[in-house]
Order: C-alpha cells, then structure tokens, then sequence
C-alpha cells in the first residue's frame, strides 16, 4: 500500500511539473507512465487475492 501511494505521489509530482514547467513536457509524460504503472500493480495484486480467499 505505501508502495502505491509513493508512486501516486512521484506521478503528480512529476505531471505538476511537467505541466506548469516550460520545456518539461517529458516530465509530464514520465508522470502518467508511473500512474498507470502503479494503477497495474494495485489492479495485479488485488487479482491476486481475490484467488486466494477459501471456499466456506
């Protein structure tokens, strides 16, 4: 969960400054990368318990 969080935060960290920044629009672009990247990990691991929970 921390690790999701840190990596939200650097995305909108690094989107704010890419944004309001002139001449950092790859900074933008690195920060919806790291999104969508922390997106697929908590959509990977929630996959993930959701099969381990026991049939009662």
């Amino acid at each position: 969960m921390a690790l999701l969080l840190l990596l939200v935060l650097v995305a909108v960290v690094l989107g704010l400054i890419g944004a309001v920044a002139e001449g950092l629009g790859y900074l933008l672009i690195i920060g919806i990368v790291v999104l969508v990247a922390a997106l697929s990990l908590t959509a990977v691991r929630w996959s993930q318990r959701s099969h381990h929970r026991p049939i009662r």
